[in-house]
């Protein structure tokens, strides 16, 4: 027979009034009889009703994660930040979705407003370059359609989750410092993602602290894509003096970079450094592995949705949360020949 409501209030000694607050995320009651009306549904495996629970509530119970893949290429980020999302979500019983929009389209703010009214999220979670795009800032603000943010570029009154990037790309460059490397190039993202500007920055604050001027042939862009670190490789590669070590600003990148010194006859990282950033699965499965920064993708993606709920089930509890960066030293950089 199919577990009703009742039953469930009985099993965790409450009234059914409390399953159903529990049931609705309201924040009216304690965090101890929320963890047993919730450890109760699971050992009776109670489903509740999706299209009742929506209507007592008056809400939607979905989250939809926005990204644009034309400016955040890098699939396996996405990949994370979504599956860190959706374990939020299952913890809190909501339902997700995910949708591009893509900023550079001429009906962008269209598209928007049609999602959110075929839809009715209860929320959304924005990753970058989205977190900053103005337009859909300013959209969601009339609609009162609440957001989090994955590492936003200005921070303000937005809640979320960040990391301080700046200081992650200096420690990795201060890393090829110690090395003893001088002649150090940087690849940069893509030209309006927050990202880029933060990796960027630390790269120059370490260059700058080192007491070595920069030299604008050595910073090169790219766009977060493999193909755009082979180009950018190629480039550096073909000065009269090369570089004996490489950032790129991003993992895709670095494998271009990599993939690219093989093309020029040398060898990582008896010939050249190469390092990058995000430390994705990839990062891993080079050969030599790749000196990167582990930035907690999927773990900022579950933190966001967190925050996001918390002010869904009480409004000015949300907040901007940072988390800390840890430096993967692998095979990838060795001491400057």
């Amino acid at each position: 027979m199919r577990v009703r409501l009742e039953d469930v209030a009985r099993a965790a000694n409450v009234s059914p009034k409390t399953v159903s607050r529990v049931l609705n995320d309201e924040a009216n009651v304690t965090e101890a009889t929320r963890q047993r009306v919730r450890a109760a549904m699971e050992a009776m495996d109670y489903r509740p009703h999706p299209s009742a629970r929506s209507l007592a509530g008056n809400r939607s119970f979905l989250v939809a994660m926005l990204y644009d893949n034309n400016d955040n290429p890098s699939s396996t980020y996405l990949a994370e930040i979504q599956d860190g999302v959706l374990e939020a979500c299952d913890a809190h019983r909501y339902s997700m979705m995910v949708r591009p929009l893509r900023m550079r389209d001429g009906d962008f703010i269209r598209r928007f407003d049609a999602l959110i009214s075929d839809h009715h999220p209860d929320g959304v979670v924005l990753t970058p370059p989205l977190t900053d795009y103005a337009p859909l800032l300013k959209r969601l603000r009339e609609r009162n359609v609440p957001y989090a943010s994955v590492s936003p570029l200005r921070k303000g009154k937005t809640l979320g989750v960040t990391m301080d990037e700046q200081q992650a790309a200096r420690a990795i460059v201060d890393h090829l410092l110690a090395l003893g490397h001088r002649r150090i190039a940087h690849v940069i993202g893509i030209a309006n993602h927050g990202a880029s500007r933060w990796r960027l920055a630390g790269y120059r604050e370490a260059m700058a602290a080192a007491g070595i001027p920069e030299e604008p042939e050595l910073v090169v862009q790219g766009a977060f894509t493999f193909a755009s670190g082979v180009a950018a490789a190629r480039q550096l590669l073909s000065l009269p003096t090369r570089p004996t070590a490489v950032f790129a600003a991003n993992d895709d990148m670095a494998t271009g970079v990599m993939w690219a010194a093989g093309e020029y006859g040398l060898k990582v990282p008896q010939d050249l450094s190469v390092c990058g950033f995000d430390d994705t699965p990839l990062s891993r499965q080079l050969w030599p592995a790749l000196t990167t920064v582990q930035q907690p993708s999927r773990e900022m993606g579950r933190m966001a949705a967190e925050q996001l709920l918390g002010e869904l089930r009480n409004h000015g509890s949300g907040r901007l949360v940072q988390v800390p960066f840890s430096l993967q030293i692998r095979g990838s950089t060795a001491a400057v020949p």
